[in-house]
């Protein structure tokens, strides 16, 4: 594969010449890309106190959760991309990390909870004291996904009540909609509250996902917890969706729970549905309170670019103010080319075909002639359970056929799901990208599944650790490209190896994710306004798109004592603090006031504020790295 070199002639201007050198010497973070930003350290109202190293392995740390006592923190270990093989190195699975923060200059690991094989926690990870007849002291949440054969899912609750001697309550527990597949629904992420008399937590369905993805426990008593209600939001809510610009990925992704007014409010961050609001004071009968919409074109990209492009959803995650007034979204956006056109150029279906990138994968832009383009090779599944991915050079003629410019690309359809044919577990894109380098591919056309959207269509996105372009196009454009009746129904496609027609791709700027800010009163279609959106300059820069990190906003923080001051997990682009600044109660802004990023870098996932002595505090989890502890203020 022909790439362009990558560094030879970035330009940096004011505080970002100081943070934003590129470096070679340590591998991407949470993608293809091969790099960091620098960073001064700490600056503006936000200062380092201490940190606590728990790995030297990469990508390795997820979420962090802080006791509410203060004293200490849970970091989550979720593995490596494929974790059951960790322990062919000794190490465990997956599980959290125990850090005694008593020392907020020095943490010190002080425990491990191990997750069962082949079930790693992730993004939901929460710490909350809990006062029912059944259980009364700090109660530890996670989340299980599957990574292997033996995988769990649901949710699994501890006592740790004493740090250094986690007892488990439950394990494992869930929607058990699908036994076949292990004794709950795989778990994304969790919130709990105590409501009372009653203690429930909602969590995200990943196996019902873009239907009943949102289920509610009553875990009054924790060794039992029950499920009690399945919302599918789109469903039973209408008019949330914005199809007309394309917002089709609609899912629950991540949720918090707090008492607003004498009444609960579930916010739930549901990705291309936006931010909705549910009253849960009797959470198996929820009501709509509103939700938001993306704005058109693209308020970020428009301000920071002149461009004018439709909005990309990707509702990550959210948090309330310490006031109630306003409520801070931050979307997830790991393709800064996310405008696509595809293309097959050859045969009886020549034309153009709904597209987008691939999230992890790397941007077409990275190739020598800024496009992708030659004769598509069907490779099946790809996974590393499927059926091999044959070589280019076992394609008769094949790589004779290609002409000047062109790359080697083979086609893998996104799953299996639901095919008889293929009863391996379905895996990320990014592990069908790696067997499609070992077998000598320059780039991959993935195909959206049977049942999935159509335009745009959606291939699944992450576990990338191979430079590899990837661009994910529909069902439809996957039969036209091999000549083959278009079919919804197996059996499907034409066999592997089959040489199909030449296509082309090309891919727009449109930067990564970035934060919105949101007036939290509801207007007369129950619609919170936006008032401001922030993305860090880098972000909004097509120089910094390969080569430094991934610069995407993660995750919100907003601060218990100050309702003006927030803090953001910004992946590559270290730690951020934000002010709200307000001229009228719907006239505001975020502004950057402090931040944090290593003179080597950082790759920030998890954020979390808590107080002590009344001033507040950040914790921050580094993926290859562990736990920071920063002060707040000038």
């Amino acid at each position: 594969m022909r790439t362009r070199r990558l560094f030879t002639a970035l330009a940096v201007a004011s505080l970002t010449a100081a943070m934003a050198a590129p470096v070679a010497a340590h591998p991407g973070q949470h993608g293809p890309t091969d790099g960091h930003l620098l960073g001064p350290g700490a600056w503006g109202d936000l200062q380092l106190l201490g940190k606590a190293d728990l790995t030297n392995t990469d990508d390795l740390i997820a979420d962090v959760a802080i006791d509410p006592r203060t004293t200490y923190a849970y970091l989550a270990n979720w593995g490596r991309a494929t974790c059951d093989a960790n322990r062919e190195d000794g190490d465990p699975d997956a599980g959290a990390y125990v850090v005694d923060m008593t020392d907020l200059a020095n943490p010190k690991q002080i425990g491990f909870i191990p997750h069962s094989q082949d079930s790693r926690p992730g993004e939901g990870m929460q710490a909350l004291q809990i006062d029912t007849k059944f259980f009364n002291g700090t109660m530890l949440v996670m989340n299980n996904e599957q990574c292997g054969k033996n995988g769990r899912g649901g949710v699994s609750l501890y006592d740790v009540s004493n740090p250094s001697k986690p007892v488990k309550l439950s394990e494992h527990f869930g929607d058990r909609a699908n036994l076949s597949r292990g004794d709950a629904n795989d778990t994304h992420s969790a919130f709990a509250w105590d409501a009372g008399n009653k203690a429930y937590v909602v969590t995200t369905d990943n196996f019902e996902s873009g239907g009943p993805d949102v289920d509610i426990l009553d875990i009054t008593n924790p060794k039992r917890p029950r499920l009690i209600r399945e919302i599918d939001v789109d469903a039973e809510f209408p008019n949330l969706t914005q199809t007309q610009l394309g917002l089709t990925e609609v899912f629950l992704h991540d949720m918090v729970v707090k008492n607003i007014n004498g009444h609960w409010v579930l916010l739930l961050s549901y990705w291309d549905g936006g931010y909705v609001q549910l009253n849960v004071d009797d959470p198996v009968n929820p009501t709509l309170i509103g939700d938001t919409d993306f704005s058109h074109p693209d308020p970020q990209l428009l301000e920071s670019t002149g461009a004018a492009r439709t909005a990309e959803g990707n509702g990550h995650q959210a948090e309330f103010t310490a006031d109630n007034q306003y409520f801070i979204g931050t979307d997830e956006d790991f393709a800064p080319y996310g405008a696509t056109n595809f293309s097959i150029t050859s045969g009886t279906n020549a034309g153009a075909y709904p597209s987008v990138p691939v999230p992890g994968s790397a941007p077409i832009v990275v190739l020598e002639d800024d496009e992708l383009n030659g004769p598509v090779v069907y490779g099946g599944y790809g996974c590393p359970g499927s059926a091999p991915i044959p070589t280019p050079a076992s394609i008769p003629g094949y790589e004779a056929s290609l002409q000047a410019g062109e790359e080697k690309i083979v086609a893998l359809q996104r799953g299996p799901t639901g095919d008889p044919s293929a009863p391996e577990p379905a895996c990320f894109p990014g592990e069908k990208a790696h067997e499609a380098v070992l077998a000598g591919w320059d780039a991959v056309v993935f195909v959206q599944r049977h049942g999935g959207t159509e335009n745009p269509p959606f291939c699944g996105s992450g576990g990338f650790d191979d430079a590899v372009v990837g661009v994910c196009t529909n069902h439809e454009a996957y039969h036209k490209m091999f000549g083959t009746p278009v079919s919804f129904t197996y059996p499907d496609g034409p066999a592997i190896g089959t040489v199909g027609d030449r296509i082309e791709a090309t891919a727009a700027f449109d930067g990564w994710g970035y934060v919105h800010l949101f007036s939290n009163q509801a207007d007369a279609n129950k619609k919170f306004a936006e008032l401001d959106t922030f993305a860090i300059p880098e972000a909004m820069d097509p120089a910094y798109a390969v080569g430094f990190g991934d610069l995407s906003v993660h995750e919100v923080a907003t601060d218990p004592n100050d309702p003006s001051r927030a803090y953001l997990s910004y992946y590559a682009g270290g730690m951020r603090v934000l002010r709200i600044q307000c001229t009228s109660p719907n006239s505001c802004e975020l502004v950057e006031s402090g931040g944090y990023l290593a003179p080597n870098g950082n790759d920030f996932w998890g954020v979390e504020t808590f107080t002590r002595n009344g001033k507040t505090y950040v914790a921050g989890s580094d993926r290859d790295d562990g736990l920071y502890l920063f002060a707040t203020g000038p």
